[in-house]
């Protein structure tokens, strides 16, 4: 909706944990940006009606896979910003582990071509560590910041190497950006499809041990507190890791952690069905690391919601358990999930939880989104917080289908979201550029 100029938003629950904002009241846009309270004249080209919803800051992913360059029938820039648009998101970090990696600046500023030319939500690429993420030599990691990388990760993998991690913590450090690890001792997982313990021994199947993440978290932040470096515990999955975090936030360490739905609504008793749609890494572990997630999700251990969106095509997913690929889509069930696990049973408030998904991302980025301040970027989804509805995988907008919540029905989603002062989506779907809203 480019010829749109004004935007006035009437009658929603106003949340911007930015500004400490929980109210009913009215938000205008104009011409990209938000408007102070009383700024702008009665005059709007599109007035909606927010009574009963949630008008809060653009939501933000800081874990997605987009899968191109290289994997594009599992994902491609634009289908995965349609169905981040339809999962209420206006910014989404992408990872490095394309084919080529994202080890340089013009790997970077394809991304960002590419997401300009889709014209659906904000893509901010995140560079890899090490070249070809080897886990042997720096990436550039000067020059992927010329190209635009908000962060740096060899995520797919670990950065296996403690001295390599050291320098990417010291250099990262000079240009303000944060290592982002997905920690995982490869030694200690190769060839496990499940977490181990009980249901791996019962199934009979290669288990992947919580001390491969504990091991590995402990190690970074250590290293993260004698380099002064910003870590970043990707997809945090075991108890003993959420403690470890929160310990190195009271010594003072520059840690921050996020957790996915799958790590706090499903356990690895699912993997009984032999149903490859439950296998994700890190694997799903047992109650007790569930419990541990949701208390560091309570207590601000963990500051940060994301999915690790991991799309792959039906004929790579429908495979034996052992042979199917790790991960599951995410954008477009984050929000009804985390309703499911967080909100309904009282372990979040709505402020708290839209904190974890708009301006705590957004300073782990270092990007200007995730308030409503006026005079900042008009990112801003609306979310009808009654919505029932039942997770339909054929209607994902994502080229992937892969995700354990198929059939389950839920509460909350996106009603209308708006990038850049213009109507992206509705629940009507996308809005096309030149097209007008129902709203």
């Amino acid at each position: 909706m480019p010829d749109v100029v004004t935007i006035h938003i009437t009658g929603g629950r106003i949340i911007d944990p930015s500004q400490e904002i929980d109210q009913i009241g009215d938000l205008w846009i104009s011409r990209g940006h938000i408007l102070p309270a009383g700024g702008a004249s009665d005059d709007a080209e599109v007035v909606i009606d927010a009574t009963g919803l949630i008008v809060c800051p653009g939501l933000i992913d800081a874990h997605v896979h987009l899968r191109e360059p290289g994997n594009e029938e599992d994902e491609t820039i634009a289908t995965g910003a349609a169905s981040a648009l339809a999962g209420g998101m206006t910014s989404v970090a992408c990872m490095p582990n394309t084919i080529p990696a994202i080890d340089n600046q013009a790997a970077a500023e394809f991304v960002i071509l590419q997401a300009q030319r889709a014209r659906k939500v904000n893509v901010y690429p995140v560079g890899a560590v090490s070249k070809g993420r080897k886990g042997e030599e720096l990436a550039e990691l000067g020059q992927l910041v010329a190209g635009g990388a908000v962060g740096f990760t060899d995520d797919g993998a670990p950065v296996a190497s403690a001295s390599l991690m050291r320098r990417a913590l010291q250099y990262a450090k000079m240009f303000d950006r944060v290592i982002m690890q997905h920690c995982q001792v490869p030694e200690l997982t190769g060839g496990g499809v499940m977490n181990e313990g009980f249901e791996s021994t019962r199934l009979g199947l290669g288990g992947m041990p919580a001390a491969a993440e504990d091991i590995m978290v402990a190690r970074d932040i250590r290293l993260a507190e004698i380099t002064g470096g910003r870590l970043h515990i990707q997809h945090i999955s075991t108890a003993r890791s959420v403690e470890l975090v929160r310990e190195g936030k009271r010594r003072g360490v520059r840690v921050t952690a996020e957790a996915c739905p799958h790590h706090f609504t499903l356990t690895d008793e699912r993997l009984r069905t032999f149903d490859s749609n439950f296998k994700m890494n890190p694997p799903l572990r047992t109650w007790s690391d569930v419990e541990a997630v949701i208390g560091g999700l309570k207590d601000g251990t963990i500051e940060i919601l994301a999915t690790d969106h991991a799309p792959h095509a039906p004929e790579k997913k429908m495979r034996e358990l052992d042979q199917a690929p790790f991960g599951i889509v995410g954008l477009e069930t984050l929000l009804p999930i985390s309703i499911l696990g967080l909100i309904e049973p009282g372990h979040l408030s709505w402020p708290e939880m839209i904190r974890k998904l708009t301006i705590n991302p957004a300073q782990l980025l270092g990007i200007p989104k995730g308030t409503l301040q006026p005079g900042a970027d008009a990112d801003v989804t609306l979310i009808d917080p009654e919505a029932r509805w039942t997770i339909d995988p054929s209607k994902f907008l994502s080229k992937s289908r892969n995700t354990p919540y198929g059939g389950w029905e839920v509460r909350g989603r996106a009603h209308t979201v708006i990038v850049s002062g213009e109507v992206r989506y509705t629940l009507g779907g996308i809005v096309q550029q030149g097209s007008k809203s129902d709203s």
